[in-house]
């Protein structure tokens, strides 16, 4: 992928501190992102080549804490995407049948088929975040390392067979988290989205980031690396996220697939014959 905002934000390894990266975009970093409109018109185009094509998908997994805009993102995104080949999940507690197998079997069911483009609204990366916090959690940090090592593994052997990965971490400071949980206890119409365990997971804010940072390092590699995106402007978020996409997309699939001149020749006869 060539150089540009939106790859600035991919990190580099090693383990990162959330608590000191921006959560803003500077002024140059916006000017360098093409407008969200045009960016939806990029995609949808560079969506029909890789169903075309049926070589590639492309899994975009989306993290962030409570309120970090996740779903109208993928609202936002998916008005340029052919819901033909576009799917989004959304991953909460475990279900009693999901508990009942292997930690990545719930996300194996939702994998993008080849041509298809998927969203992960959560995934399983909660295996190293949500369920870090549970009554009865292991406590010591080797098994979460390890299972953060499986993950890996995992997503090397889905890009190897044809699956390109991006993993985004929507960066969003404090206060700003604060004003939208308040907004959506205000609004009528957001207010559905409040759990009482919000309260509890704001509490652990510093825990959980802490646990992000240890999923980043675990997890990332050149295969899937993690982008890690400011998110106090959704609007922002969401054209780096809209950029991403878009140059994967055409990265996969630059062109339409060749086609067979006898057999269109074939096909043109027959049709001017009838």
């Amino acid at each position: 992928m060539p150089d540009n905002a939106a790859h600035t934000w991919r990190w580099r390894g090693g383990r990162p501190r959330l608590t000191s990266l921006p959560t803003r975009m500077t002024d140059n970093e916006r000017a360098d992102l093409p407008e969200l409109p045009a960016l939806l018109i990029g995609m949808e185009e560079a969506q029909r080549k890789l169903w075309a094509n049926r070589r590639h998908a492309v899994l975009v997994v989306l993290q962030g804490l409570d309120a970090s805009g996740k779903d109208s993102l993928i609202r936002e995104l998916s008005e340029g995407l052919d819901p033909v080949g576009f799917h989004a999940w959304s991953f909460g507690r475990p279900t009693p049948e999901e508990l009942a197998h292997d930690f990545l079997w719930r996300i194996s069911r939702r994998l993008p088929a080849r041509g298809e483009v998927v969203f992960f609204n959560r995934s399983h990366y909660e295996a190293l975040l949500a369920e870090r916090f549970v009554p009865d959690a292991p406590t010591r940090p080797a098994f979460w390392k390890a299972r953060g090592e499986l993950i890996r593994t995992y997503e090397q052997h889905l890009t190897a067979s044809g699956t390109r990965i991006i993993k985004i971490w929507l960066h969003t400071s404090e206060n700003e988290q604060r004003e939208r949980l308040l907004r959506r206890l205000d609004e009528p119409r957001k207010r559905w989205k409040f759990d009482p365990s919000d309260i509890e997971t704001f509490k652990q804010r510093k825990l959980y980031l802490k646990a992000m940072e240890d999923a980043v390092r675990d997890t990332h590699s050149d295969e899937a690396p993690w982008h890690l995106i400011p998110n106090d402007d959704k609007g922002d978020a969401r054209r780096a996220v809209a950029h991403l996409l878009q140059q994967t997309l055409e990265e996969l699939a630059p062109e339409y697939p060749a086609f067979d001149e006898k057999v269109t020749d074939e096909y043109r006869r027959l049709l001017q014959r009838a």
